[in-house]
């Protein structure tokens, strides 16, 4: 469900990652209102599939149905294109390897305008404009800009977070938030994200229990938080809002912090 514009990037980026880019950068205006732009250098999309691209259902992640058995990609119901599309004006511009010209999509409520031939490089760029302009109702129910802007960073942190591998910028009215390096390094990530000193008062993590693996980093004593806003866990490459792997993290900190603080954590 497309709801704000934090929820248009998520899947936006989502698509980015399973397209296997490994630079992405995403950028935002007026809260992601009036403009969220996501530019990978992935696979791109073959120029017969780009009408199909926008339409229900429509994807590229599953082809036999044994597929779905085996699914590694974060999509594949072919559902937040067309979402997204239905109450925006969209702009796709997207070149695979092996095409000598790229191609670009305009459609407006989800009816496709144009598609024509351009220059551009490898990978696919979405713009995403006018978020919910034939659906007044709601764009009522959407926060301050500036309330907007901080549900897209905090998102974007976690998807980098996921991802030390894959280089991510993240760009809120002209200006950079963070931009982490993409080498697979997942303190360095951290550190771009959050600063030197956060990153700084950490400790490593690695064990292994039953066939489940433990990685990542905890904070120290002296780096913890008012709330559990820090506690980041990712399953499979997810981030999951787990309210048990919260109370396991947290009664481990018990005799460590104070009652009344939440510790952080990458894990």
């Amino acid at each position: 469900v497309v709801e704000r514009p934090s929820s248009v990037l998520k899947e936006l980026l989502e698509n980015s990652i399973d397209a296997g880019a490994t630079r992405i950068v995403a950028e935002i205006k007026k809260g992601g209102v009036s403009l969220i732009r996501v530019t990978d250098n992935g696979s791109g999309i073959e120029k017969e599939d780009l009408p199909v691209a926008l339409k229900r259902h429509a994807t590229s992640k599953i082809r036999e149905k044994e597929d779905l058995d085996g699914i590694i990609t974060l999509g594949f119901r072919g559902e937040a294109l067309a979402a997204i599309s239905s109450v925006s004006e969209v702009t796709i511009i997207t070149k695979t390897k092996k095409s000598d010209t790229g191609y670009m999509l305009t459609s407006e409520g989800g009816n496709i305008l144009d598609v024509s031939e351009v220059g551009c490089s490898d990978g696919t760029t979405v713009v995403v404009e006018n978020l919910f302009y034939n659906v007044p109702a709601r764009r009522k129910f959407l926060k301050k800009d500036s309330t907007e802007a901080m549900n897209v960073t905090a998102l974007l942190e976690k998807v980098a977070l996921s991802r030390p591998d894959v280089s991510i910028q993240l760009l809120i009215d002209g200006e950079e938030k963070f931009s982490t390096p993409g080498d697979g390094d997942l303190l360095g990530t951290i550190r771009s994200i959050f600063g030197k000193d956060f990153a700084s008062k950490l400790i490593s993590v690695n064990g292994e229990s039953d066939g489940i693996r433990v990685s990542g980093y905890i904070g120290r004593s002296d780096n913890v938080r008012k709330n559990r806003n820090l506690e980041n866990v990712f399953i499979n490459g997810r981030y999951v809002k787990s309210l048990t792997a919260m109370a396991a993290i947290e009664k481990a900190y018990t005799s460590y912090i104070a009652p009344e603080a939440f510790p952080v954590c990458v894990l």
